[in-house]
């Protein structure tokens, strides 16, 4: 017989914080190495950061593959455990890890034979294009380590032991961090690979971090039991990964075609401001990856509680979750507000970058008031097997609010009023959450445990 997890027992606000804090850290390491990673960048040239930052989407789409299948799996897994399905649990971590690799099977056909293509449609500055070209290939053809280090990383997560992941996690940011300056500018007899070595160092980290994952999977997550042994794919498994992981994934990839289609609308006013998009979002992720790993906290304790039917449990997580979420929004609001030219200093910021960016930076911020609610809110419905919910928002959000009101407000033919669809958009997700939530609440949460 196996020992109760500590998900099901512990105080939840003390299981809260000790599983959330070391992902909150390590997200927060992650945050600063995008952040360093565009700092180096930035000195070789504003088209260098450009091109950077031209590359997002497609990363963006391979976290969210990446990350989108993880959640699935650490959320059935995390579901068996509380059921005290243990060998179903064994089935979901080793499906897990066959979707990862065939994640990355595909994005290493993209990245060959997509991303100069995907340049090219974005801008005419054929040194954009090139700078773009190689380092998006380099992230892509060898994905293999994002994928690898996010289904592993889960497994822990999935079984509480959240402080591995911080490890695993610290030490990619810091192996990328100490490898920028290296690769870039070639130092220690490496030669100077400008933006490629900033994709090189990347990968290194990812590839460092996810040895590290699987070390520690072997080592020390006794609850799963890992083996390939007479493997063959689980199909219903794999649809019950999906049926949460699948509208995550959708979220992410929506975001992805956001970021595109706002960079095409940003460039008919210069490539200046595509520049200070990017920004934006390496900034912000210093703000919203703490809110994500306390989603990664949560997420387990949530889908934990509630395959327990211990009903109390889920609504104090939930609660808990969303005040600390809110309020570190609201301290990401204010530095945004208070220092934009300072942040956007690190970045080698021109005068023309800094006329466009700081009130871009001060209205966008805007809608952190409420976004710290609705992220943690989905992350719930995930957690409860209502993925659907999320991904409804997700799309309302992103594709037929935001693109479609920035688009509006460009042809006011000035660029500070794009950056208004922002807090637009996050109003109309503020509206539906509430909605899902009380439609959630009803259906599922008040009759946990009956």
């Amino acid at each position: 017989m196996q020992q109760e997890n500590k998900m099901g027992v512990m105080p939840v606000n003390k299981l809260l914080v000790s599983m959330s804090l070391p992902m909150m850290i390590s997200m927060l390491v992650q945050a600063l190495y995008n952040i360093v990673d565009s700092i180096f960048v930035s000195r070789i040239s504003e088209n260098a950061l450009t091109a950077v930052s031209l590359a997002f989407p497609i990363q963006s789409l391979m976290i969210a593959v990446a990350v989108g299948t993880s959640v699935g799996v650490n959320a059935l897994l995390s579901k068996s455990l509380g059921e005290k399905e243990f060998e179903k649990a064994n089935l979901v971590a080793v499906n897990g890890i066959f979707l990862a690799g065939l994640s990355f099977i595909l994005f290493l056909v993209l990245g060959i034979f997509i991303s100069r293509p995907f340049f090219e449609s974005q801008t005419e500055v054929q040194e954009i294009v090139a700078y773009g070209t190689d380092y998006l290939t380099v992230c892509c053809c060898a994905s293999l380590g994002i994928f690898m280090q996010c289904i592993f990383e889960r497994l822990l997560q999935s079984t509480g032991k959240t402080i591995y992941t911080m490890y695993t996690q610290g030490a990619g940011a810091l192996i990328n961090i100490i490898l920028d300056p290296v690769f870039i500018f070639g130092y220690l007899g490496v030669p100077a690979m400008g933006v490629t070595g900033a994709a090189v160092a990347t990968i290194t980290g990812q590839f460092a971090a996810a040895v590290l994952a699987v070390f520690f999977n072997l080592k020390v997550n006794r609850e799963i039991q890992i083996s390939f042994r007479h493997f063959k794919p689980n199909l219903p498994l794999i649809g019950g990964i999906y049926k949460v992981g699948f509208p995550s994934i959708v979220m992410q990839a929506i975001g992805s075609v956001m970021t595109y289609g706002m960079n095409r609308i940003l460039v008919t006013f210069t490539e200046t401001a595509t520049a200070v998009f990017g920004v934006y979002f390496k900034l912000q992720s210093f703000i919203f990856m703490p809110v994500f790993g306390l989603n990664n906290g949560m997420v387990p304790i949530i889908a934990y509680n509630y395959g327990a039917g211990k009903r109390e449990r889920v609504v104090q997580t939930m609660k808990l979750s969303i005040i600390y979420a809110v309020c570190i929004m609201f301290a990401g609001l204010a530095v945004m507000e208070l220092f934009p030219q300072v942040l956007l200093g690190f970045f080698q910021a021109s005068e023309n970058m800094l006329a466009i960016g700081v009130p871009a930076l001060r209205i966008i911020c805007l809608s952190f008031v409420f976004a710290g609610f609705c992220i943690v809110t989905g992350s719930v419905f995930q957690a409860l097997g209502n993925g659907m919910y999320s991904m409804l928002v997700s799309i309302a959000r992103q594709l037929l609010v935001l693109l479609p009101v920035a688009f509006a407000l460009s042809r006011l033919g000035k660029v500070d009023y794009v950056w208004w669809a922002f807090p637009v958009a996050e109003l109309v997700s503020l509206s539906m959450t509430i909605f899902f939530l009380h439609k959630i609440n009803k259906k599922v949460i008040s009759k946990i445990g009956q």
